[in-house]
């Protein structure tokens, strides 16, 4: 355990954001992500006629879609410290060094290395659930932590 966050924790009397907290504002954020890709690709998707045209499709705006997600992640982090999903389950993404929204650096770093954690099988989504500060690669990179609102 990191005796200096300790003791920002309960000085700030900030707790931090449950890993089932985190798991739904994924699964929120990943929903709209999605539904956006869809909207962006409708009139292409009316064209398929199998299931394989559709992952062609899909597989063919990969890059288009990590570059929509860290956009996404990058912009709703540093405006307001919490993605949608972050903000519907009531929890956001502070720096320890300011106690406030990363700044843009520091949320373009770890919204990167968000999509590396899920590219890499979310190895670092589930380093978070061993690390006593519920942080993953993404916030030990940025030098952040999910928090309650």
């Amino acid at each position: 355990m990191d005796e200096k966050l300790d003791s920002l924790l309960m000085r700030e009397h900030l707790s931090l954001a449950s890993i089932r907290k985190r798991a739904a504002a994924f699964g929120i954020d990943e929903v709209l992500i999605s539904t956006l890709l869809l909207i962006i690709l409708w009139d292409s998707m009316q064209h398929t006629k199998t299931i394989e045209d559709v992952l062609n499709l899909t597989n063919s705006f990969l890059l288009e879609y990590l570059a929509i997600k860290i956009a996404y992640q990058t912009f709703f982090t540093m405006q307001y410290g919490a993605t949608i999903g972050k903000i519907v389950m009531k929890i956001r993404v502070i720096e320890i060094a300011t106690l406030s929204h990363p700044r843009f650096l520091s949320a373009f770093n770890r919204s990167v290395f968000r999509v590396v954690s899920e590219v890499l099988f979310y190895l670092g989504f589930a380093w978070a659930m061993m690390d006593p500060y519920r942080r993953s690669w993404h916030d030990l990179s940025a030098k952040t932590l999910v928090i309650d609102a």
